[in-house]
C-alpha cells in the first residue's frame, strides 16, 4: 500500500475549493483514493456523501485547517477515486471495505490514529470505522444519519417517498443505472434541492463538480452498489457485530428540517449501537457542511480535540 501519483490524473480544478491544499492519490489494498491534504495540528478526515464528493466540504475546511491537519478523500466509487466492480454480493462496497480504505490513507499519510466527521454515506462508513478500527478512530461526528437498520425498519410511506433512492437503487443492476443514466442532471438536481433546505446552500461551482462526477455512468453504478451493499453484506456484517457498541466520544447531528429529523427520534435510534453518544439538530436540511457551515463549524469545534 503507497501513495500512487499516476494511478489517475489529477483533476487540479477540485484545488480552487481548497487553497492551500495538497492534492494525492492513495493505492490502498482495494482502491484508489482522491485524497485532498491542507493545514496542520491534530488530524481530522471529512467523508462526503451521496451523490457528492469530496467538494462538499469547501466551505469549512479552509477554517478547519487552521487548527487541524485536514484530510479530505473522495469515497470508492465516487468522485475521482476509483470504481472498483462491486463483487459477490456487494462486498466491494461494503461499509466494511470502504471503510478500510480510509484507514489505509490515514495510515499512509502517517495518521495512526485521528478524529473523523462523516456525512451522509460517509457517516455511514465512518460508523463502521468506529467499530472495526476501535484505536484508530478517536473522535467521530455524524451528519444527519440514523443507523442504516432503523431507518429501514422504520420506513413508511413518508420516508419512502422522501428517501425513494433507497429502494429505487438497490434494485437489481442495471435498471437504475440506465434510468439515472438517461437524465444525471436532471436526477442529480432533483435529489439536491428535495435534500436542501437552504436555497442557494449548493453553488453553481460545487453544483457542476457533482454533475462532473455523476455523469460518468461507473460512479452511478457505484452509487447503486453501495446501497446494495447495505441491504445485503452490510446486514450480515451487522448481524456478526449485533450488541457491540462504538465506545469512542460520538457526536451526532442532524437537521432539523430534514427527513431524518422529522421523521425519527435520532439519539434514541443511536442508543443501541453508541456507547457515548450525544447530539442535536441545527436549523437546516440534510446538507449540513453547505447549508449550515457556521453552524457546524460551532459543533465540531465544541466537541473535537485540537
Amino acid at each position: 500500500m503507497a501513495s500512487n501519483q499516476s494511478a489517475a490524473p489529477a483533476y487540479e480544478a477540485n484545488l480552487k475549493f481548497f487553497p492551500g491544499f495538497r492534492q494525492q492519490f492513495i493505492r490502498t489494498s482495494g482502491a484508489i483514493i482522491n485524497t485532498l491534504v491542507g493545514g496542520s495540528g491534530p488530524p481530522l478526515l471529512l467523508l462526503h456523501g451521496h451523490p457528492e464528493t469530496h467538494i462538499a466540504w469547501h466551505k469549512v475546511a479552509g477554517t478547519l485547517a487552521k487548527q487541524f491537519t485536514v484530510v479530505i478523500t473522495d469515497l470508492r466509487g465516487y468522485g475521482d477515486s476509483s470504481k472498483p466492480g462491486g463483487g459477490l454480493d456487494h462486498i466491494r462496497y461494503s461499509k466494511r471495505e470502504m471503510g478500510l480504505d480510509q484507514i489505509q490513507v490515514m495510515n499512509t499519510l502517517g495518521f495512526k490514529q485521528f478524529q473523523a466527521v462523516g456525512h451522509d454515506r460517509g457517516g455511514r462508513v465512518l460508523f463502521q470505522m468506529m467499530l472495526d478500527h476501535p484505536y484508530s478512530v478517536e473522535k467521530a461526528v455524524v451528519l444527519d444519519i440514523a443507523p442504516t437498520t432503523e431507518m429501514y425498519a422504520h420506513t413508511n410511506q413518508e420516508f419512502a417517498t422522501k428517501y425513494f433512492w433507497w429502494f429505487f437503487h438497490i434494485q437489481p443492476a442495471p435498471l437504475p443505472e440506465c434510468m439515472i443514466n438517461a437524465t444525471p442532471a436532471l436526477y442529480l438536481a432533483n435529489h439536491l434541492s428535495a435534500q436542501s433546505k437552504t436555497p442557494g446552500a449548493v453553488t453553481p461551482e460545487a453544483y457542476a463538480e457533482y454533475l462532473r462526477c455523476y455523469r460518468n455512468p461507473s460512479c452511478v453504478h457505484a452509487v447503486c452498489e453501495d446501497y446494495r451493499a447495505s441491504v445485503t453484506i452490510d446486514v450480515t456484517i451487522a448481524k456478526e457485530q449485533y450488541g457491540l457498541k462504538a465506545q469512542q466520544p460520538l457526536l451526532v447531528l442532524w437537521g432539523q428540517k430534514g427527513t431524518v429529523g422529522q421523521l425519527f427520534d435520532v439519539l434514541d435510534l443511536w442508543r443501541k449501537y453508541a456507547a457515548n453518544y450525544t447530539g442535536y439538530s441545527l436549523p437546516c436540511g440534510h446538507l449540513i457542511p453547505e447549508e449550515d457551515p457556521l453552524g457546524l463549524l460551532n459543533a465540531l469545534y465544541h466537541f473535537l480535540r485540537v
